[in-house]
């Protein structure tokens, strides 16, 4: 994983715990379960480590790993159900980044917007 990447949240299913990166506290409760929710069912359904960042753009990473002698992982179960939660959850990661490009970069996203609909 690229150095510049910053992890948001994340699940593991061999030590079965569940981590939320205090740097976004400001986001709201309801979408902090919402990631809860959707890391913790992603690691019981697929097994190994799951978890949501962003790269140094702002853009928001869905990475899922496993140990190298996982034999129970399931590996293409996972690459299916990163493309299901893409497709479904759009709004969700496209607020995320809108949160991470204002808040934790600190752009003007309504100075960005306005120079990309010119």
């Amino acid at each position: 994983m690229d150095t510049s990447s910053i992890i948001l949240c994340g699940a593991n299913s061999y030590e079965q715990k569940y981590y939320f990166n205090e740097k976004f506290a400001k986001i709201p409760d309801s979408i902090k379960e919402d990631l809860h929710i959707i890391c913790v069912l992603f690691t019981e359904e697929v097994g190994g480590a799951f978890m949501i960042g962003f790269d140094d753009d702002g853009s928001v990473m869905l990475i899922t790993d496993a140990d190298e002698g996982d034999l129970l992982y399931d590996e293409i179960g996972a690459g299916l159900l990163v493309k299901e939660l893409r497709k479904r959850r759009v709004e969700l990661f496209e607020s995320l980044e809108l949160f991470y490009r204002s808040f934790i970069l600190k752009e003007n996203v309504k100075e960005n917007e306005d120079a990309a609909g010119s």
